[in-house]
């Protein structure tokens, strides 16, 4: 129990001493514990907003409860060994999608969507226009498959499917550029040289591909099929699972009704591909995760280079206090004592740039992040490894001087002038 208390005590004073060093020395310390605090910065804010970069991806790419099925001609996110081949696969169409949903009783929604290729159109309102936008042709389910919000109006239902109306919805920047603060629903727009009444618009969705993810409208399937279809059109098939319903098993049953509906023989090969939203976030995780891991070593060698500086500064702080180490090894300080009291001092001067730096870093993430409208998120553990990495540099850097402050012979440090 005396021994504990005595290293307490020992540890109290080393530390009040370390702290009384940088107030005599503001500048000097002040240098280096802001050469610290800045790479600390950095490293939270490159891993606060790659998080958020993550979440927000995942919360784009899919729902947050059901992740949706893609069905597809060929695997997008996969170069096939036979790419000609595989865009001669015959088209989906909506009585398969039909099918589909038939013989697929886990699937919560199922919608057949084309999307036109012959070039993007240009929608007009009086002598208003829009840039040239995607044109979607779908059906009811697409909202609740891609959780996308109706802001203003309705979507189209299954009466526009059925009689091929032309009806049109917008997203957020066709309907800002078209009617500005007029109300959109009810009114006419051109495109080419059809007339299509707005029936609805799309929420703002702040999306992680900016202003491309809102440029686009919707219209009922048929409809495209009547005035824009062509062969190019990338036609698919999207569809969410139920609840109680894993993702593995949708896509299995998907698959096996697909075979069933496109009659293939089993030794024939699908002609087709199944992908899932989580597959989309798994490519961009591949991509994102090695971008982390670099720039986080980029913004490291800040810390190294904080580190130089704290094995710099403590080589001058052992010449300065060498009658200082002699008078304390002349009354019995032992090596480890000497070693101890400038190790705690230098991991003292950059623990106190970590604090600093994670409170700067984890601020200016929070203003990052509503700025680029990313979810903020604080991870802890992440904090944790930073306040620690910045004592640990210190202490590291640190320990040439401590050690040669240890090794200093007694009579000859006394001696110093």
């Amino acid at each position: 129990m005396e021994t504990k208390r005595k290293r307490q005590s020992l540890w109290k004073e080393n530390v009040h001493q370390a702290v009384e060093i940088i107030r005599a020395h503001r500048m000097r310390s002040g240098l280096l514990i802001l050469g610290v605090a800045i790479g600390i910065t950095t490293i939270l804010m490159i891993v606060t907003v790659l998080s958020g970069l993550t979440r927000k991806i995942y919360h784009d790419l899919a729902s947050a409860n059901r992740p949706y099925i893609y069905v597809t001609k060929y695997d997008v996110l996969v170069e096939g060994d036979d790419a000609e081949h595989e865009m001669r696969r015959r088209r989906f169409t909506r009585e398969e999608t039909d099918k589909l949903a038939e013989l697929c009783p886990d699937l919560a929604a199922v919608e057949f969507m084309n999307e036109s290729s012959g070039g993007q159109k240009i929608v007009r309102y009086g002598a208003e226009k829009t840039p040239p936008i995607t044109l979607l042709g779908c059906g009811p389910a697409m909202p609740e498959i891609f959780t996308m919000r109706v802001g203003r109006g309705r979507f189209i239902n299954e009466q526009d499917v059925a009689h091929r109306e032309r009806v049109i919805v917008l997203a957020y920047g066709p309907a800002r550029n078209l009617f500005k603060d007029l109300d959109p629903i009810g009114r006419y727009v051109n495109i080419e040289s059809n007339r299509y009444r707005v029936v609805g618009t799309f929420e703002s969705r702040h999306h992680i591909f900016g202003g491309m993810a809102e440029n686009f409208a919707a219209i009922p399937q048929t409809a495209a099929a009547k005035d824009f279809e062509t062969e190019s059109d990338w036609f698919s098939i999207s569809a969410t699972v139920r609840d109680g319903v894993t993702l593995a098993e949708g896509v299995d049953e998907v698959t096996r009704a697909m075979r069933v509906v496109r009659g293939l023989m089993p030794a024939e090969k699908n002609d087709f591909a199944v992908t899932t939203s989580e597959a989309f976030i798994g490519l961009v995780k591949r991509i994102t995760v090695p971008i982390s891991i670099v720039l986080t070593i980029i913004a490291s060698i800040g810390l190294v280079v904080g580190g130089i500086g704290v094995m710099n500064i403590m080589l001058i702080s052992v010449t300065e206090r060498t009658r200082e180490i002699g008078v304390r090894r002349a009354i019995g300080a032992g090596r480890g004592d000497i070693m101890l009291q400038f190790l705690v001092e230098s991991g003292t001067l950059t623990g106190i740039g970590g604090v600093i730096g994670v409170v700067f870093g984890t601020a200016l993430a929070y203003l990052v992040s509503k700025m680029i409208h990313f979810p903020f998120y604080f991870s802890l553990p992440w904090t944790l490894t930073a306040l620690i990495f910045s004592v640990v540099v210190g202490v590291g850097f640190g320990l040439y001087p401590a050690r040669r402050a240890g090794d200093m012979d007694p009579v000859t440090a006394l001696r110093y002038e």
